[in-house]
């Protein structure tokens, strides 16, 4: 399902217009990511959680020359599936 198919969905499902869903679903998105890349964690329980991770430095190799080189530390988003979710997708 791509961004489209979920705002004719929640649309549907709310009785209201795609505009307006679109406009939700946009604002939530922002949200969450603005959170997100300020070091918050959001979290909507039954659902997940997101927040960002610290990766630290390690080594890596390079898979064409087999050199080990070094992959800097890095901030990665990260989902964790809620205790509902998880049960919905793999009951």
């Amino acid at each position: 399902m791509n961004k489209g198919e979920l705002v004719d969905t929640v649309a549907a499902k709310v009785n209201i217009t795609k505009k307006q869903a679109d406009e939700v679903i946009s604002a939530f998105l922002e949200v969450v990511t603005e959170a997100v890349a300020n070091g918050e964690k959001v979290t909507l329980v039954g659902f997940g959680s997101f927040e960002r991770r610290e990766r630290s430095e390690r080594e890596g190799r390079n898979p064409k020359t087999k050199e080990t080189i070094t992959i800097p530390a890095t901030r990665v988003p990260a989902f964790s599936a809620g205790k509902q979710f998880r049960e919905k997708v793999a009951p």
